[in-house]
């Protein structure tokens, strides 16, 4: 979700605490450099700031890969009629452990295999590799006109000018702000104190982060107990596949 900030709102509050407000020590190109900076280090850290939620078009095959841009995959939802903004949701789609369906199913990357692994134009699981976070692949594989809506990390954009807004969410902004002054600082590192100013500055920037991520844990709808009694097990069955 892209924020509403702009780059002078967080360029006010930087070069207040700098104490720099007229530019001259840090120039605000340079400070927009280290805004587009903190923004692809943050997205590093928590794929999900940059998540974006996009309808679009399967290529033949079981292989598939992300939307231009696209830096990591997040989930799989549904099928969808068509890739327009408008179309229509239809069958879910699961995760499944490869090495599950690779023993189930040990043809069914093959285009020719039958049966239930032939391929065509509904989607029923998702195989994803950690370490390969841009590609993903598809149970059946894919013949003909498939769809499916796909949530996943997009490249931040970067600021071009002070006017333009940050492609995170808002609640980031602190985390932004911590971390272009530690890389300010560090500029003038050799100067008594600031050295230890950029470290304490990226530790609040890291802070941040990693404590945003466990709250998103605590608040996170799947970690209820209550609402997982009776939860089908993210593993693909033999029967009703």
């Amino acid at each position: 979700m892209a924020g509403t900030l702009t780059g002078a709102n967080l360029l006010s509050r930087i070069q207040d605490t700098l104490q720099d407000t007229t530019s001259v020590r840090w120039p605000e190109a340079e400070l927009l450099r280290y805004i587009n900076d903190a923004q692809r280090e943050i997205v590093n850290f928590r794929p999900e700031s940059s998540a974006t939620t996009s309808n679009v078009q399967l290529v033949t095959g079981t292989k598939q890969a992300l939307p231009s841009g696209g830096l990591r995959l997040i989930k799989l939802t549904r099928n969808m009629s068509a890739a327009s903004g408008s179309a229509t949701g239809k069958r879910a789609i699961r995760i499944v452990n490869a090495d599950i369906l690779n023993t189930q199913e040990p043809d069914w990357n093959d285009p020719t295999v039958s049966g239930d692994a032939a391929h065509g134009t509904i989607v029923k699981h998702y195989m994803f590799d950690e370490d390969d976070p841009r590609n993903f692949y598809v149970y059946p594989g894919v013949a003909g006109n498939a769809f499916v809506e796909i949530v996943f990390s997009n490249s931040p954009t970067d600021l071009a000018n002070s006017s333009a807004t940050i492609s995170v969410d808002d609640i980031y902004a602190n985390a932004i702000i911590d971390f272009v002054l530690y890389r300010a600082y560090m500029k003038d590192a050799e100067y008594a104190g600031n050295a230890q100013r950029a470290q304490n500055h990226y530790q609040l920037f890291t802070a941040s982060i990693g404590q945003g991520g466990q709250a998103q844990m605590l608040l996170d709808p799947n970690n209820d107990p209550v609402s997982n009694l009776g939860a089908v097990p993210r593993v693909m069955q033999q029967q009703g596949r």
